[in-house]
């Protein structure tokens, strides 16, 4: 019997390799496929709403055979839940790895803040527009991420994969791959149309994992996540980056999550899972 098809989408600069041991943990159970990095293919544009990235999230779930197993964390949660609203014959269900949905007074705000200009001040943009990016050597970008609190957090050998998957040569040394003009444009292009998609019910199974202490949900509030996902919220010790933090709490969490999700379908599934 063949795994199920399971698709995995990276958060906001952090490369699909930053996850491995996350991917790794679950290939015994799933056939785990990821995209290496959005919003870097010009033929999909990070534009307002995260159009393009949807679009180019649904491109690669075509290519595949049969349905997927979706699930994401932060940005790629969102893109996720969007891709299957857009297309619900490609996905089986969605998990949503910390990926809060903004919607109400505070998705009114947003987009003001937008239209105002304002964006940037008032999203992580204004850290990663000028976040360094260029190292002498791969050492020196270890030093110096590792000196902060937010990855040193992170479980043993997380670091190093993110390093690994990255980082790329230029001519001082080495430099990220994920571009921070990508980074940027991705923060200041959040969605602000969610209240729309969380209004009607939802065409698939979708749960949500979040993270105890993540900053990111705290902003967010959690009424309009569980309006969309109804009994289907957990929480995790951790914050934001938990997959990073806590790999096989996680894999275990989206395991269950999964099983929850997909219990209404036919009984090859639930054999599958015994």
């Amino acid at each position: 019997m063949s795994k199920p098809l399971l698709h995995f989408s990276h958060g906001n600069s952090y490369p699909a390799g930053t996850y491995r041991q996350l991917l790794d943990l679950w290939r015994d159970e799933f056939d785990v496929r990821a995209l290496d990095m959005h919003g870097h293919d010009l033929a999909y544009p990070v534009c307002d709403g995260w159009k393009g990235l949807v679009a180019e999230l649904i491109a690669q779930l075509e290519r595949y055979d049969e349905p997927a197993i979706l699930v994401g964390h932060s940005l790629g949660g969102m893109l996720s839940m969007m891709a299957a609203k857009e297309r619900p014959e490609l996905a089986r269900c969605v998990v949503m790895l910390d990926s809060p949905v903004v919607a109400g007074w505070r998705a009114l705000a947003w987009r003001l803040a937008k239209l105002r200009g304002w964006a940037g001040r008032l999203s992580p943009a204004r850290f990663s527009e000028r976040r360094r990016n260029v190292w002498p050597s791969r050492g020196h970008a270890r030093e110096h991420f590792i000196a902060k609190p937010i990855f040193a957090a992170w479980a043993p050998g997380v670091l190093d994969d993110y390093l690994d998957n990255g980082l790329e040569p230029n001519a001082q040394g080495v430099q990220l791959r994920f571009s921070r003009d990508v980074e940027t444009a991705i923060y200041n292009t959040l969605p602000h149309h969610m209240g729309s998609i969380i209004r009607e019910p939802y065409p698939r199974p979708v749960g949500f994992i979040g993270g105890t202490t993540s900053e990111e949900l705290r902003q967010a509030g959690i009424k309009a996540t569980r309006k969309l996902v109804g009994e289907n919220l957990v929480m995790i010790e951790g914050g934001h980056l938990y997959p990073m933090q806590s790999p096989a709490e996680t894999a275990d969490a989206t395991r269950a999550m999964i099983r929850k999700l997909l219990g209404g379908e036919q009984a090859t599934v639930a054999a599958f899972f015994a």
